[in-house]
């Protein structure tokens, strides 16, 4: 049902969008940051009722959804939302999906996380492949200020938060150009993938920590509680 899921979203976006790249991405960021959302309401239902508490997923998939944010208001700086057909496919397809996820996580956390895992890696390639074919015109492009504000001059906790494979502050994108912009936004999406995969181990529960958390060794604390790098 996941590949069914994916392959169908995947399909109509190759239908429709096959010569619009704009559109196309905005469409696919729109629909991106769903399965977050839809992650976020179903721990925050089982905090809620005494079920299950963690803090540090909260905060990478909200980290998650705030990244694909700004891959989504990218796309709309660049013209990617003009049409109304485009905003209403992305909108309506989002919608659907919302509430697919929710039923999908509330009964398979590691399905709903294989789902992103498959539409995080399509958008990987669909970048890659989009960066090599107009690489040149990209090049010679500036890059939008949204781009500038959250991958070079804005506050990157949050920049940090979603990539739980890396260090604090050991990946920071150059951006200077419309081509290191979607160079940035394909090697998120690859940091997605990484996340996505470690949340279906079997000891993903224990293992899975904000990077900002993983860091903080409390028996180094001091009497602030100002947290050590390790």
């Amino acid at each position: 049902m996941i590949k069914l899921l994916v392959g169908f979203l995947v399909m109509v976006m190759n239908l429709l969008y096959k010569t619009r790249p704009y559109p196309r991405f905005y469409v696919l960021e729109t629909v991106a940051r769903v399965p977050y959302f839809a992650y976020l309401s179903v721990l925050h239902l089982y905090e809620s009722i005494g079920l299950w508490r963690k803090a540090d997923w909260l905060k990478v998939h909200f980290a998650e959804s705030w990244n694909e944010l700004h891959h989504l208001l990218i796309m709309e700086s660049l013209g990617g939302n003009n049409s109304w057909i485009d905003r209403l496919l992305a909108r309506t397809t989002a919608l659907v999906y919302y509430w697919i996820i929710v039923a999908i996580y509330l009964i398979s956390p590691k399905s709903a996380y294989h789902f992103m895992e498959l539409v995080e890696e399509h958008a990987y390639h669909t970048y890659d492949e989009f960066l090599t074919e107009y690489a040149e015109q990209l090049k010679a492009e500036a890059p939008p200020q949204i781009a500038i504000q959250y991958y070079r001059d804005g506050d990157l906790y949050l920049f940090d938060e979603f990539q739980t494979s890396r260090v604090p502050e050991s990946r920071r994108p150059t951006i200077e150009t419309l081509y290191d912009v979607f160079i940035a936004i394909r090697d998120d999406e690859s940091e997605h993938v990484k996340t996505m995969v470690a949340c279906q181990s079997t000891n993903a529960t224990t293992t899975i920590h904000s990077p900002h958390t993983a860091v903080f060794d409390p028996s180094q604390a001091t009497t602030t509680n100002v947290p050590s790098k390790v």
